[in-house]
C-alpha cells in the first residue's frame, strides 16, 4: 500500500525533500529565539546595558526574519507537493477505472468511488501535507526544546519529563478510541454519497411519485449515521485541550515555585527562568501537535487502504500478449457459453431448475449459436433472462464462465481489445448523453466525423428529424444526461453516435423502447436497406421490432430456447407464440408470464 502511494509523488519528490529542511530550519531558529531573549534579559535590561539590549535584539529580529524566510519557503513547498501528490493519486485512480471490465466496476459502488475520488484522497493529501512538515516540525522541537532545558536547568527538566508522561499517557487513550472511530466514519461516507447520487440522478422520479418525505428520511439516516460518529470521535479529540491545558497550567506552577527558589538561591537567572515558560509552552505544544498527526494519520490510513485499492486493481480483462489487431467480418459464435457472476452461489444439484453444473447467478448457461457475416438477428426474452449479458461477451466487457464467443472466426480473447471494440458498437439501454452540443456527442463515435457524416447517421437513426427543427441544429446544447431531450430522442442519438464508429457489429440493447412503432419501422428499414454488410443484432421487448429480422433468438432464464425465423418460431416456439398471443392481444407486458421470468 505504502508503495502503491508512494510511486504517486512522481516530480513532486523534490518539494517533498525540501520541506523538511526549511522546516528543521525554521524551527531551529524559533528555539534558539527564546535562549537569546535570556541573554537579553540578563545581560542587556537587568544589566543595565544598552549595548548589548540592541546587540541581542538585533540578533533576534534577524532571526525572526530568517524563519520567516524558512516557513515561507517550507509552506510553498509543502503546499506544491501535497496538492501535486493529491492530484496524481487522483489521475492514477481515474485510469485505472477507465481500465475497468464491467466485473471490476461490480466491485464497488459509484458512490463509493466517488468518495474515494475525493474525500479520501483530501484526507490522504492533508496527511501528506502533515508528515512532511508537522511530522517534522513537532518531534524536532520538541527534542531541541527538551535540549535547551537541560542547558539552562537539568533540575527544572524533571517537572518536563513529569508531564510529557503524563500527556502522552493520556494522548494515547484518546487516539486509540478515535482510530476506530474514524475506521467507520467512511463506510457511512458511503451510503451518504449514494443517497445523494440516487436522489439527484431520479429527482423526476422522486418528484412524479412525490416520494420527497422518504427521501428526506433515507437521507437524513445516513447524515445522522455520520452525525453521531463524528461527534463521538471529535468528543473524544476534544479532550485533548483541557488536558493538555491542566498539565501546562501545573507545569507553569511548578516552575514558579521552584524558579523563584533557585532565583533567590542565585542558581537561576530572570532571563533564564523566562525561557524556560517558552520551552516548556513548545515541548506541550509540540506534543499536541503530535497527538493531532497520530489522529490524522490515523484517519488517512483507513483513505489510503481504500484508495490503493482501486490503484492496485488489476483488470479482470486485459489484453492478450499477442493480440491481433485485425476484425476479418462480423460473424459471431457462441461455443457452449456460460456465464455466472461472481456474487451468485452455486446451485444445488437437487433442485428441478438449476443443474449440478450451473449456478443460481448463471446469467447464460450451455449457449451455442452460429450468426453469419451482415445478418439482421433479434433477440428477444423476458426481464432476466440474459439478453443484456449476452451482448457485453461479444464486445468482450465480461468474459463467459466457461465456453468460447468467437468474432470474425477467433476468440475475442485473441484480440486487442481497442480494436475489437471499434468494430463491434453497442447501444446500451441506458442511453447517456454527455454535456456540449449534439455534434460533440456524435463524435464521441468517431471524432473525426464530418458534418456530412454526422447528418447521413443522423438520417439512418431518424434523429434528423427533430434535429433539423431545433435553433441551432446540430449545435445544440445538450445538458449534463440529456435532460433537456425526451427519451426516444436521446435513443435515436445514441443510434447515430453508434453508426459514427462504421463498426462490423452493429447492437442494438432496446435501444427504441422509447422510439413510436412508425420510428422503430423507418429505423429497421434504413438499417437493411443502407447497411447490409454489417451484422446487427437487436435486443427488443416487441416481437414488432425483430419480426423482419433473418432470424429471432429467444432466451428463456439464460437458456437458448428457439433460433429461427419469425415464422418458424410461430410453429415451433411455444414461449414465441406465448409472446406474439399476448402482444397482439394487447393485453400487457409477457414478463407477467411465470414461464418466461
Amino acid at each position: 500500500m505504502l508503495r502503491t502511494l508512494t510511486r504517486q509523488i512522481k516530480e513532486y519528490r523534490t518539494a517533498s525533500l525540501m520541506t523538511p529542511v526549511w522546516t528543521a530550519a525554521e524551527v531551529v531558529l524559533d528555539v534558539l529565539i527564546p535562549y537569546v531573549t535570556a541573554s537579553l534579559i540578563d545581560k542587556g535590561i537587568n544589566a543595565g546595558s544598552m549595548e548589548n539590549v540592541y546587540l541581542y535584539g538585533a540578533v533576534m529580529i534577524g532571526m525572526a526574519f530568517l524563519s520567516l524566510a524558512f516557513g515561507i519557503l517550507a509552506g510553498r513547498s509543502v503546499a506544491y507537493a501535497a496538492s501535486g501528490f493529491a492530484a496524481n493519486l487522483r489521475k492514477a485512480m481515474y485510469r485505472n477505472i477507465q481500465r475497468f471490465a464491467f466485473s471490476d466496476i461490480d466491485k464497488y459502488s459509484t458512490s463509493g468511488l466517488v468518495t474515494r475520488m475525493t474525500t479520501d484522497v483530501n484526507n490522504l493529501q492533508n496527511a501528506y501535507q502533515q508528515i512532511l512538515r508537522i511530522t517534522v516540525r513537532a518531534p524536532f522541537r520538541l527534542i531541541l526544546s527538551i535540549v535547551m532545558c537541560l542547558v539552562i536547568d537539568a533540575r527544572l527538566s524533571i517537572i518536563f519529563i513529569v508531564a510529557m508522561l503524563i500527556l502522552s499517557f493520556s494522548l494515547y487513550n484518546i487516539i486509540s478510541r478515535v482510530a476506530r472511530l474514524f475506521q467507520q466514519v467512511f463506510v457511512k461516507y458511503d451510503d451518504l454519497n449514494q443517497s445523494v447520487q440516487e436522489n439527484i440522478q431520479a429527482i423526476r422520479v422522486v418528484k412524479a411519485f412525490v416520494r420527497e418525505d422518504y427521501e428526506n428520511k433515507k437521507f437524513g439516516k445516513a447524515a445522522e449515521a455520520l452525525y453521531i460518529l463524528y461527534v463521538r470521535a471529535e468528543s473524544l479529540m476534544a479532550l485533548n485541550h483541557p488536558i493538555m491545558n491542566l498539565v501546562v497550567y501545573g507545569c507553569i506552577i511548578a516552575l514558579s515555585w521552584w524558579g523563584a527558589h533557585f532565583i533567590v538561591s542565585g542558581t537561576l537567572t530572570t532571563g533564564e527562568l523566562t525561557s524556560l515558560f517558552t520551552y516548556v509552552m513548545s515541548i506541550l505544544q509540540s506534543l499536541m501537535m503530535l497527538s493531532m498527526i497520530f489522529v490524522m494519520l490515523t484517519q488517512s490510513a483507513a483513505s489510503a487502504k481504500r484508495v490503493s485499492e482501486v490503484i492496485e486493481e488489476k483488470p479482470d480483462i486485459v489484453n492478450p500478449e499477442q493480440p491481433v489487431y485485425e476484425i476479418t467480418d462480423g460473424s459471431i459464435t457462441f461455443r457452449s457459453v456460460r456465464f455466472d457472476y461472481k456474487s451468485g452461489t452455486p446451485g444445488t444439484s437437487g433442485s428441478p431448475e438449476v443443474s449440478p453444473k450451473r449456478s443460481r447467478r448463471s446469467a447464460l448457461f450451455n449457449v451455442s449459436f452460429d450468426i453469419a457475416s451482415g445478418e439482421t438477428i433479434g433477440v428477444i426474452g423476458g426481464t432476466g433472462s440474459g439478453k443484456s449479458t449476452l451482448i457485453s461477451l461479444i464486445s468482450r466487457l465480461y468474459d463467459p464462465s466457461e465456453g468460447e464467443v468467437l468474432v470474425g472466426g477467433r476468440n475475442v480473447k485473441d484480440y486487442d481489445l481497442t480494436a475489437l471494440r471499434s468494430a463491434v458498437s453497442v447501444v446500451l439501454q441506458n442511453n447517456i448523453l454527455f454535456s456540449g452540443s449534439i455534434l460533440d456527442n456524435l463524435r464521441w463515435g468517431n471524432p473525426k466525423a464530418t458534418l456530412d457524416d454526422c447528418r447521413h447517421a443522423c438520417h439512418l437513426a431518424c434523429a434528423d428529424e427533430f434535429i433539423d427543427q431545433m435553433p441551432e441544429g446540430y449545435d445544440t446544447h445538450i445538458e449534463q444526461g440529456g435532460t433537456n431531450v425526451s427519451g426516444g430522442q436521446k435513443q435515436r442519438l445514441c443510434i447515430a453516435r453508434a453508426l459514427l464508429k462504421q463498426p462490423k457489429i452493429l447492437i442494438l440493447d432496446d435501444s427504441t423502447s422509447a422510439c413510436d412503432t412508425a420510428t422503430d419501422a423507418k429505423i429497421q428499414r434504413a438499417f437493411r436497406e443502407e447497411l447490409p454488410k454489417m451484422t446487427k443484432l437487436i435486443i427488443a421487448q416487441r416481437i414488432l421490432s425483430v419480426k423482419d429480422c433473418d432470424r429471432i433468438l429467444v432466451l428463456d432464464n439464460g437458456v437458448v430456447t428457439g433460433f429461427d425465423t419469425h415464422e418458424h418460431l410461430l410453429q415451433t416456439n411455444a414461449l414465441y407464440q406465448e409472446i406474439n398471443a399476448i402482444q397482439n392481444a394487447d393485453v400487457g407486458d409477457f414478463d407477467q408470464k411465470g414461464g418466461s421470468q
